[in-house]
């Protein structure tokens, strides 16, 4: 298959550790050009720095994707860059498990900001700039608790099924222009997501999971297929999970 990789321009939102860091290291392996967005701004800083010193090349942008405006600052500033977008992640997530019970409403919110409206700002801040190429691609990075919900998961995996529900809409509206969509479902990955688990309960039942937990780069490496994909491609939906998880 030919290279569909290498010279695209792909912004990564929550690039700075986990799946962020490792999409980025690997499309840029691969000839792509990455543009990074974290809130960890020497995180990112550093990631484009090791990037370029392999002979990639990298920007990095300081951003918060639960503000519209940090997000369209970052579409703004790598198209001014490179001239257009050719690849839209959506990556960036927070999980805070707890049960409902703990009423634990900041945490609530905190999910519903930046796992819902942080996708939305993404895809709001660069769906014009797809359409005005009549091209481009989202890929939505979702979970496996899309799918399912678990104690502790209800406000999570209400918002991983919004993600799927919006990218699906996503879809079928952007078809006109030429615009691929993707949703891109880990199960358990190695990551800092479960660091800021604040409930003890959440907190002792994730200790369990972690033993079968899968590298970043196996989601890095779903990422690589969906967008070498030829562009009359569309490869709408992936669930990558450990061989050992039982759900």
């Amino acid at each position: 298959m030919e290279d569909n990789i290498k010279g695209k321009v792909v912004i990564i939102t929550g690039a700075s550790s986990g799946i962020g860091e490792a999409i980025a290291l690997h499309l840029a392996a691969r000839g792509a050009i990455v543009s990074l967005g974290a809130r960890r701004e020497d995180k990112i800083n550093k990631l484009a720095e090791q990037i370029i010193a392999r002979g990639g090349e990298a920007i990095a942008l300081a951003t918060d994707i639960t503000d519209r405006g940090q997000v369209k600052s970052l579409i703004l500033h790598t198209h001014a860059t490179y001239g257009k977008i050719d690849v839209m992640i959506n990556n960036a997530g927070v999980m805070l498990l707890s049960k409902l019970e703990e009423l634990l409403f900041d945490e609530w919110d905190a999910m519903i900001d930046t796992n819902l409206r942080g996708m939305l700002n993404g895809v709001g801040a660069a769906l014009p700039v797809f359409k005005a190429q009549q091209k481009g691609h989202f890929i939505n990075i979702a979970s496996l608790s899309g799918y399912r919900v678990d104690p502790t998961s209800a406000v999570y995996s209400a918002t991983k099924f919004a993600v799927r529900a919006l990218s699906e809409g996503l879809r079928q509206e952007v078809k006109p222009y030429n615009i691929r969509t993707t949703i891109i479902s880990p199960g358990i990955v190695q990551s800092e997501l479960t660091g800021a688990i604040t409930d003890a309960y959440a907190k002792e039942m994730v200790k369990g999971m972690a033993a079968m937990a899968i590298s970043p780069e196996a989601i890095a490496n779903a990422v690589s297929y969906v967008i070498n994909q030829p562009d009359d491609v569309d490869v709408s939906e992936m669930i990558i999970r450990p061989t050992a998880q039982p759900y």
